[in-house]
């Protein structure tokens, strides 16, 4: 793919929006592979085309900056991340709506870096309002939803407040099992996290039965899986 995306900036110039697309799928593939410092080195080339090419608030522009961010988080640069998400939430806010899909992802990214620097309330806010928003454009068992709300819960953890933690993963997890199956990984990992906050408030009989249970499962899912 680096030879193709060379060949499109020889033929069709740096700044086409077919070479930048190319780029931004290259990016996407080294980050992949774990190669961040590189995909950070071509998102960063990519933005700053895509802003003066098409302009700050285009959505390839923020889909640009989206993944920049990423590259920054996975290499450390929470700050950085931070600062970047940011600015892409107030840009999609103005520019798509506080309740577009891509806006709610930008929010619960930037809780992602509040979080990583500690900054514990402000992440749990944020990820608040972005489940009461999913929940009342997508119901309360969409996955995106469900996702919230165990992101709030990882918040609420993170402020010692397992008990309400608990109650969000509880009811997280008996949707999850309705809606996805007991075996999903989305299940299971709702309830590795309810098994945490069991831990945390001492009941400790509880969470050895519910890792029993997990234990359980994923024998299940392998047994599942078809042989090769």
């Amino acid at each position: 793919m680096e030879h193709s995306l060379t060949h499109y900036r020889r033929v069709l110039g740096a700044d086409h929006p077919v070479t930048l697309r190319l780029a931004h799928t290259l990016a996407a593939g080294l980050r992949g592979l774990g190669e961040h410092e590189q995909a950070r080195e071509l998102d960063e080339d990519t933005l700053g085309r895509y802003r003066r090419v098409l302009g700050h608030d285009h959505p390839a522009t923020l889909d640009s900056a989206n993944n920049l961010a990423a590259d920054l988080r996975a290499l450390g640069e929470h700050e950085q991340a931070r600062q970047l998400h940011d600015d892409t939430l107030t840009r999609r806010r103005r520019v798509l709506g506080d309740e577009h899909p891509d806006t709610l992802r930008s929010a619960r990214n930037l809780a992602g870096d509040l979080r990583a620097l500690g900054e514990h309330q402000q992440a749990r806010q944020l990820h608040q309002d972005t489940r009461t928003r999913r929940e009342r454009a997508l119901g309360d068992e969409h996955p995106a939803t469900l996702r919230s709300a165990e992101n709030l819960a990882a918040g609420l953890s993170a402020l010692g407040q397992h008990e309400r933690a608990r109650e969000l993963n509880e009811d997280t997890l008996i949707r999850r099992r309705r809606v996805l199956g007991d075996e999903h990984p989305a299940t299971l990992r709702s309830a590795h996290n309810l098994a945490a906050d069991l831990r945390a408030l001492g009941e400790l009989d509880l969470a050895r039965q519910l890792d029993e249970w997990i234990q359980s499962h994923h024998r299940g899912r392998l047994r599942s899986r078809p042989s090769p």
